[in-house]
C-alpha cells in the first residue's frame, strides 16, 4: 500500500472559501504531500503558482456540483482550467441524462471533456447518493467507455456519503485500467482504510491531515 498521503485528494470547495483558504490548503498538501489539491477552477492558477516545484497535482470540478451544464459548458470550463495549468479533472455526470436513459448523451459528454483535457485526469462523479445500484453500474461503463481515467462517488453537495457497498460495487464494474474514487464524508483512517480496502485508489476529502495523523498514530 502507498502512503495514504498519497490516496488524498486534499478539498477545499466550499462557495465562501476565500483566498487564505487555499493558500492554508496549498501549505498543507505540500507538507503532507498528497495526491492532489481539489478547488474550484477559480483557484486553479493561484494553486499552482503555491505547489510550484512540489509533486502535489491540482485538481479542479467541472459541471460542479448539479451536472447539469450544457456539454459545451463543461468542455468551455476544462478548457479554461487545462489553460491555467490543472492537471486534473473531476466532473460531474448529467444526473437526470442517465436516469432518463439517455446513455449515449452521456458517454458522449463524458468523452468530450476526456478530449478537452487533452491527454490529463479526468475522473467522472456518478453522484452515487442520487442512483439505483442498476444506475450506478450504468455510469461506470459509460464512464470507462468514454475514456475517463477515474469514477468517483460523491460531490458532497446532493446528500450521501462515499460507503463500501458503492466503492466495490464501482470497482467490480470498472473496465481497462480505470479506478475508482471515494469522497464525500470521509473523516478518519478507519474511514479511509475501509473504502481502500473496497477498491479506491484515491480519497477526496477535507480531514487529509486527521486522516494522515491517525494512520501514524495507529
Amino acid at each position: 500500500m502507498k502512503p495514504i498521503a498519497k490516496y488524498v485528494d486534499h478539498t477545499q470547495l466550499k462557495p465562501a472559501a476565500q483566498r487564505e483558504a487555499i493558500e492554508k490548503l496549498c501549505k498543507e498538501a505540500a507538507e503532507m504531500d498528497t495526491a492532489s489539491v481539489c478547488i474550484e477552477p477559480y483557484y486553479v492558477s493561484l494553486a499552482k503558482q503555491l505547489l510550484a516545484g512540489t509533486d502535489v497535482k491540482v485538481c479542479t470540478v467541472i459541471g460542479f456540483p448539479l451536472g447539469q451544464n450544457k456539454t459545451a459548458t463543461k468542455v468551455f470550463e476544462t478548457e479554461q482550467a487545462y489553460e491555467d495549468g490543472c492537471d486534473e479533472f473531476d466532473m460531474v455526470i448529467n444526473i437526470a441524462a442517465l436516469k432518463d436513459g439517455m446513455d449515449d448523451y452521456v458517454r458522449d459528454e463524458i468523452a468530450a471533456v476526456v478530449k478537452a483535457a487533452k491527454g490529463r485526469l479526468v475522473k467522472v462523479i456518478i453522484e452515487t447518493a442520487l442512483l439505483t445500484d442498476e444506475e450506478k453500474v450504468r455510469a461506470v461503463r459509460l464512464s470507462c467507455e468514454a475514456g475517463a481515467h477515474f469514477v468517483k462517488t460523491c460531490t458532497g453537495f446532493s446528500g450521501g456519503a462515499a460507503n463500501v457497498h458503492d466503492v466495490a460495487l464501482m470497482k467490480a464494474n470498472v473496465t481497462g485500467n480505470v479506478e475508482v474514487k471515494a469522497s464525500a464524508g470521509i473523516r478518519s483512517y478507519a474511514d479511509a482504510k475501509a473504502l481502500i480496502d473496497a477498491g479506491a485508489t484515491r480519497l477526496g476529502t477535507s480531514a487529509g491531515a486527521t486522516i494522515i495523523a491517525e494512520s501514524k498514530a495507529g
